[in-house]
């Protein structure tokens, strides 16, 4: 089916919109990484920590963005598939980050309670969001019941993060591939002052792409007859998530391993936020009853994956399949095969 000429004008303007934006996300995140990595050592709260709140909030920004106004604007099934999807391609991201480190499975190389905390806080999120449609369909000023609870546990969890890396009842066995968090020499580092004025621009700029982003997929979903979902999950989640492969990568590169998982998997929990605030901002009732089955097959699929990494980071395996973790290529089986899986549905329906 051709695309009329006036038709095919937007959807380029769109295209390129999305293209710019993506860019634009690719390259902030890539100086967000070093400034996250100065702050935990300026600060003193250690790698785990701000992977989990700093880098994985502010990697994860745009995409926060993104669902909120698509929410905002009653595309409730692009703003859930954005914030699921997201999830499913960064721990993807995770796995590939594992192939860049050769010297040992990341698993193993950046074992970490407050990472493995962060992980179980993430499975419970998940749980919570695909319980809600089983709820009741009521709301209370707009908003579910498990938006609030979503939240609550969100924050009681990153407590228990930050409890766990102060304070820990077990540590990981040390081996001679283990990578330790050891702060660098903050006196050749930039005044603290200067770190967090970059660091709040940096994820302004995030930001701001992030809410271009979304009238630009919108367009492409709708000029070329794609599903919401697929844009969300195929399109938009990756475009958004491309912050997340660059720092860890990034932050492999720069010897900050502990960093790279849990910038990843922190981001992974903040990204459920997604669906709490797209709640809020969805004024059309209950976003959680409102989520297609495309959407729901991308929670349980970020589910499996997310279990799978939690026994990746318990097994600690050393060296697996190609010089990388077993359970990384798991993943990435997982990945590929639910990608397959949303595009075969989409032939199937055509």
């Amino acid at each position: 089916m051709s695309i009329p000429p006036t038709e095919s004008w937007t959807l380029l303007q769109g295209g390129l919109v999305f293209l710019v934006s993506a860019a634009i996300i690719a390259v902030t995140g890539t100086r967000i990484t070093r400034v996250v990595d100065q702050l935990a050592d300026r600060t003193g709260i250690g790698e785990a920590a701000a992977g989990a709140v700093l880098l994985g909030a502010s990697t994860s920004l745009g995409g926060s963005v993104l669902s909120v106004t698509a929410a905002w604007n009653g595309h409730a099934e692009l703003a859930v598939s954005n914030a699921l999807g997201g999830i499913a391609v960064q721990t993807f991201f995770l796995a590939v980050a594992d192939m860049v480190y050769r010297r040992a499975n990341l698993e193993h190389a950046a074992a970490s309670v407050p990472n493995m905390m962060q992980n179980g806080l993430l499975i419970c999120l998940l749980a919570l969001i695909l319980f809600a449609p089983y709820l009741p369909d009521i709301t209370i000023g707009g908003i579910h019941p498990v938006t609030p609870v979503l939240l609550v546990a969100y924050f009681y969890g990153i407590y228990l993060v930050r409890t766990a890396s102060e304070s820990p009842m077990w540590l990981p066995s040390v081996t001679q591939e283990t990578r330790e968090d050891k702060p660098d020499d903050v006196t050749a580092m930039p005044p603290l002052s200067r770190l967090w004025v970059e660091f709040l621009l940096l994820m302004a700029i995030l930001g701001i792409a992030g809410w271009a982003l979304e009238p630009a997929a919108s367009v492409i979903a709708s000029k070329t007859n794609l599903t919401q979902t697929v844009v969300g999950v195929l399109l938009t989640a990756i475009s958004t998530s491309i912050p997340e492969l660059v720092t860890s990568i990034a932050a492999v590169r720069r010897g900050a391993l502990t960093l790279a998982v849990g910038g990843i998997i922190g981001g992974n929990a903040f990204d459920t936020l997604f669906t709490a605030a797209s709640d809020i901002a969805y004024r059309k009732g209950s976003i959680y009853h409102a989520m297609p089955e495309d959407s729901k097959f991308w929670a349980v699929l970020t589910l499996l994956m997310s279990g799978v990494l939690m026994m990746g980071l318990i097994r600690r395996e050393r060296h697996g399949i190609g010089k990388i973790g077993t359970e990384s290529a798991v993943i990435m089986a997982l990945y590929v095969c639910g990608v397959v899986l949303l595009l075969g549905g989409i032939q199937a329906a055509n």
